[in-house]
């Protein structure tokens, strides 16, 4: 059975949602959808890379990629074939300015302390320079956590000609599994090393190109020294069993509202 939809993010709906060529007749419609909008927003406009986003919108690269050309086509039909261009509907879920569902750039929803937009989901990052590999470990105490989704920090290790270059701890404010893909896909994660994870993540990381270790115990520093000689321990059909029983993590199902989706992100698959 093919997987549900997963719900895209977006910051806000469009000022003007519909356009119409000088003297054209009511009735030739081409109708874009709020997510294939978005992708063009964030593309066209903000000039995000495809895999940027990928990690805004809550979705793969392949997903936005999908989108974004759609999205194109019925632009240049609108444009050249002289048709009315609509943007409604779609399957997505509003930036709300909170730490679940904060659009993350320039946001006017998010909450404001002394004047000042205080920022609920992204830590600053050190940028990752050309030519190196960013591994991403979840992290507490030193130690390889142990459920994926519930990680509360990831370390990153940045690695150049075999050698660590630089580390980095990122605090996910309490993202859930359904965006720690996405949040991992925007920092430029290739390797993730983790403990216990759901069959749903493990699907959302293929889908972001992210290359993953699970089943790691230990030192995250060991495990990272370990995987870059070539000796690391892992387990490639770990599995999410903090429940007593597998839980395939991030395998939610959106609810219904007039988007689409429920208000809780980590429902929407």
């Amino acid at each position: 059975m093919a997987r549900p939809t997963r719900c895209r993010k977006i910051c806000a709906e469009p000022e003007y949602d519909s356009f119409r060529p000088d003297g054209l007749p009511a009735g030739k419609d081409v109708i874009m959808t709020l997510d294939e909008y978005e992708a063009v927003r964030l593309i066209d406009l903000e000039k995000y890379t495809h895999e940027q986003c990928a990690g805004q919108m809550g979705i793969s690269r392949t997903t936005v990629t999908e989108i974004y050309e759609t999205a194109r086509y019925k632009l240049a039909d609108s444009i050249v074939n002289g048709k009315n261009l609509s943007i409604s509907g779609g399957h997505y879920q509003l930036c709300d300015g909170t730490a679940l569902l904060c659009c993350n750039r320039n946001c006017k929803k998010a909450d404001r302390t002394a004047g000042k937009v205080k920022d609920h989901t992204r830590p600053s990052m050190y940028r990752k320079e050309a030519g190196q590999m960013r591994i991403a470990v979840t992290y507490e105490n030193g130690t390889v956590f142990q459920h994926f989704g519930h990680t509360e920090q990831f370390k990153f290790y940045d690695v150049l000609d075999g050698q660590i270059v630089k580390t980095q701890i990122a605090d996910t404010n309490g993202q859930g599994h359904g965006t720690l893909s996405g949040f991992l896909s925007q920092a430029g994660v290739e390797i993730l090393i983790c403990g216990g994870i759901g069959g749903g993540a493990k699907a959302a990381l293929l889908d972001a190109g992210i290359r993953l270790y699970g089943g790691v115990t230990g030192p995250a520093d060991e495990a990272v020294d370990a995987y870059l000689a070539g000796k690391l321990g892992y387990d490639p059909n770990v599995h999410c069993d903090h429940h007593g029983h597998e839980h395939a993590c991030g395998e939610h199902h959106c609810g219904e509202n007039k988007h689409g989706c429920a208000g809780n992100e980590s429902d929407c698959r």
